[in-house]
């Protein structure tokens, strides 16, 4: 285990749940994401996130940034800038090998909620 790694427990929790219902992601008006499978993320007293699977995110939309975060608790997020030409940048984040306690999100993406539109319907 890395030693940077922390497990969720009672005074930082974190669940993974299926959001259960239809996720729409519009950028500028443009939907580039439509899923009725997301899996909404609740750690701590932070707001819910919406992870979505990659392969539901329109591809033109989605390009790769030299931009990495690490979180203790999910592990290292690759960043993508967002848009036809990628003109907002790191917008888009994804967690390729994420730590055991939250695996459920490999493979799926979030997007940073003042930079698109969500419909949960």
């Amino acid at each position: 285990m890395d030693p940077r790694q922390k497990l969720p427990d009672a005074t930082h929790p974190i669940t993974i749940t299926p959001t259960g219902k239809r996720v729409v992601v519009e950028f500028r008006g443009v939907v580039i994401a439509d899923t009725a499978e997301a899996l909404t993320l609740q750690e701590s007293t932070y707001p819910a996130v919406q992870y979505l699977p990659l392969g539901a995110v329109d591809p033109a939309f989605l390009h790769p940034s030299d931009h990495h975060t690490y979180c203790p608790y999910k592990g290292e997020a690759d960043y993508f800038h967002l848009g036809r030409d990628g003109e907002e940048k790191d917008a888009v984040w994804i967690y390729r090998t994420p730590h055991d306690a939250v695996a459920a999100i490999k493979d799926h993406v979030a997007f940073y909620p003042d930079r698109v539109s969500y419909t949960i319907e």
